[in-house]
Order: C-alpha cells, then sequence, then structure tokens
C-alpha cells in the first residue's frame, strides 16, 4: 500500500506540474518554457539599435559636421552605384536599406532607373537634404533596414550601402530582401568588414591592457568576408559575388579619427559597451597608434574594409552549371600535357 501510495502522489505532482508549467510567476521572475524557446529563438542582440537611432539623429541634426564626413559614405555609394550600372539593365524603381542622407541618389542618374525608394530609420539622417535635386525621383521612408517591410515579388532590385555592419539578424534580412525580389531580382549591398580599423582596435587594446590590465569592447565587432557567402547562400540568394576594396583616409590624429566615426553616426553601438574611455587610456591610445601606423608625414592612416555582395532571387531563366562529368573537352588536350588516368 505504501508504494501505491507514493506512486499516486508522484502521479499528483507531475499532473499538478502539468497544470501550472503554462502559468508565470511574476513575484518570482519564473516564466514559461514556450516563453523560455522564443526568446532564445530570437536573434542575439549584438548591437543596440535604439542607440543607433540615436546617434544617427545626434549626426545628421549637427548638418555642417555630418556634411563634412560624408566622403566616406559617398566614395562607397559611388562604387555600389558602379555595381549597379554593370548590370545591363534599367530598373524602374530601386530600393535602398539605410539610405543614411542619401548618398546613392547623389551617384545615380535616370539612365539607371526612373526611381529611387530612401529607406533609413533616422528621420533626421533621411530628411537632412530635403532640398536637394537629384537625377532620378526620390521617395523617402522611415523604416528600419534591420525588418524590411515590402510585399512578396515586388521588388526588381535592392541596395544597401554602408548600412548592414549595424544589423543584429543579417540571415532574417536578407530573407525579406529575398522574399520581396521579383524572379530574377538583384540585391547589391556594401558593408564595412572585419578589417577595417584595424590601426584603432589594436591601439586601443594595447592602451586597454596597459591602463587596466584588460581589453574592452571600444570597436564594434564586424563581419568576416568568408562569411558574407554563407550569408547569401543561407538566405537563398544565389549567383553571389563578393569582392572587397580597402579604402585607406589619412588623419592628423586619433582624435580626428574618433571625431569623424562620431560625426558620421558610426560611434560604437554594441550593447555591452562601456559608457566612458578614461582621459589616459585615450592618450595612451593616441601614442600607441602614431608609434605604429605613423605616416612619414606625421599622419596616422585608417583602413576601412568595405565587403561588396551581389546576389539574385533563383529564376529558371538563370545559367545553371552543367551535370558532373558532362565535358566533352579535355583540359588536358587543351595546355599539350599529357594526362594519366587514376
Amino acid at each position: 500500500m505504501n508504494s501505491i501510495a507514493k506512486c499516486a502522489r508522484l502521479a499528483a505532482a507531475c499532473l499538478s506540474f502539468r497544470q501550472t508549467a503554462s502559468v508565470r510567476w511574476y513575484g518570482s521572475g519564473k516564466e514559461t518554457a514556450r516563453e523560455y524557446l522564443e526568446k532564445s529563438a530570437a536573434p542575439f542582440e549584438v548591437f543596440d539599435r535604439k542607440v543607433k537611432l540615436m546617434q544617427r539623429d545626434r549626426a545628421a541634426s549637427r548638418m555642417v559636421d555630418s556634411r563634412e564626413v560624408d566622403y566616406l559614405r559617398d566614395e562607397v555609394a559611388a562604387r555600389v552605384a558602379d555595381r549597379l550600372l554593370d548590370i545591363k539593365r534599367r530598373y524602374h524603381t530601386v530600393v535602398e536599406l539605410g539610405a543614411g542622407c542619401g548618398h546613392l541618389a547623389k551617384a545615380v542618374d535616370d539612365d539607371m532607373m526612373d526611381k529611387l525608394i530612401m529607406c533609413e530609420m533616422s528621420p533626421k539622417a533621411l530628411n537632412r537634404d530635403m532640398d536637394t535635386e537629384y537625377d532620378v525621383d526620390v521617395e523617402r521612408r522611415v523604416m528600419n533596414e534591420e525588418m524590411p517591410k515590402f510585399e512578396d515579388e515586388s521588388l526588381d532590385a535592392v541596395v544597401s550601402s554602408m548600412s548592414m555592419h549595424w544589423v543584429n539578424d543579417l540571415p532574417g534580412m536578407l530573407i525579406q530582401i529575398r522574399k520581396a525580389l521579383v524572379p530574377d531580382g538583384v540585391f547589391i549591398g556594401a558593408m564595412l568588414g572585419g578589417e577595417s580599423l584595424f590601426e584603432l582596435r589594436s591601439s586601443l587594446q594595447l592602451a586597454d591592457i596597459e591602463r587596466d590590465g584588460g581589453i574592452a569592447a571600444r570597436v564594434s565587432p564586424l563581419t568576416d568576408t568568408r562569411d558574407v557567402g554563407s550569408l547569401l547562400n543561407r538566405s537563398g540568394l544565389t549567383l553571389s559575388t563578393i569582392d572587397v576594396d580597402n579604402i585607406v583616409v589619412n588623419y592628423p590624429s586619433m582624435l580626428h579619427l574618433i571625431s569623424d566615426i562620431n560625426a558620421m553616426g558610426e560611434g560604437n553601438a554594441v550593447v555591452q559597451r562601456l559608457p566612458f574611455i578614461k582621459r589616459d587610456t585615450l592618450l595612451a591610445a593616441s601614442a600607441i597608434y602614431k608609434e605604429l601606423y605613423q605616416n612619414k608625414d606625421g599622419s596616422i592612416p585608417a583602413t576601412f574594409q568595405v565587403i561588396y555582395m551581389i546576389g539574385w532571387k533563383p529564376d529558371p531563366s538563370q545559367p545553371k552549371p552543367l551535370p558532373r562529368g558532362s565535358g566533352q573537352a579535355s583540359l588536358g588536350e587543351m595546355f599539350d600535357t599529357k594526362s594519366q588516368k587514376l
């Protein structure tokens, strides 16, 4: 009888647990298994998007300083426009995600498209140059580029220039872009790569070790070039093309470099960043920067690695590789070399 009673109490306890598992206990801070799984399935947040929005708004509100540091974004946008021009098509409408202050709009003309839809999460950045006239019609939309919202198969081309390196869920963003593209539609993107600002990163790390005995997250983590192809394939885009440019800009000092980065709205937005940097650590990093990387004329270089990517939405009309073993020509005969069967 005792064993039967124990089994009955155990069954009652299991039933009670099943009945209460779906209830959230606010007093103890517990949550249901479903809520935990949903939260764990959400994209891991590396960047604080609210902080990034504040940085972009603040940078754009200082119009004079903001326009003076457009040089990097304008250069990258011009190179993105060249890649769009290489595609022998004329598009009716092109969507740009993370448009900023209209850098791509300066580089395109009516031979490439009729209309450019600029999507940017910062209203101040989007409307900074409202009075500027472009060669194409421009429509401005306030939109978070991390979660683009367009109808399925409604866009011919999507472009993103110098914005994707602040996106937490890159695969999710690319999947939404692929869904919005029509078959054989193209996506062209440009983002900062992992080797960007390696001089600044190493100088700050050495200064942190010297002054504080550890390393702090001073510079945001960036995507490695080798991972971009996997991201495009994972999102369902095909015929991917990836290339890298290194843009080196010289500055009078490290402090001038940091000032320009902040004026661009490109300051650190890592969730676990430190809210400040000590004065002696900053001065030590500046001295280390000059000691390691100084140019002959006394300036310091800053390297911006830009990763360009092109992906297409699958379509039956696209070229496909021939089946393995279907080749009719021998490479050995083409190069006049003897070949042996293994």
